[in-house]
């Protein structure tokens, strides 16, 4: 049974409010960019990590979490 007590305000700031009551009040994103890799299905269970910009492919996983996950990791190296 859910109590809502995770969303009580921490005692010491209690004048504010919890983000997680009002997350579309909260989020600011700092700046809109678009994703520089893509994931595309290049065979059976067989994916490339695409440079969207060149086209060149980056990386390849027979796994298709595994290649979003190189996909983010090389998105956050740049």
């Amino acid at each position: 049974m859910c109590t809502l007590t995770h969303f009580q305000p921490v005692p010491s700031s209690s004048s504010t409010l919890h983000p997680a009551m009002f997350p579309h009040a909260v989020f600011h994103p700092e700046k809109a960019t678009t994703p520089r890799f893509q994931v595309v299905l290049a065979g059976n269970a067989f994916f490339h990590i695409k440079e969207i910009s060149t086209g060149h492919v980056r990386g390849f996983r027979s796994n298709h979490n595994e290649a979003c996950a190189l996909a983010r990791a090389l998105e956050a190296r740049c």
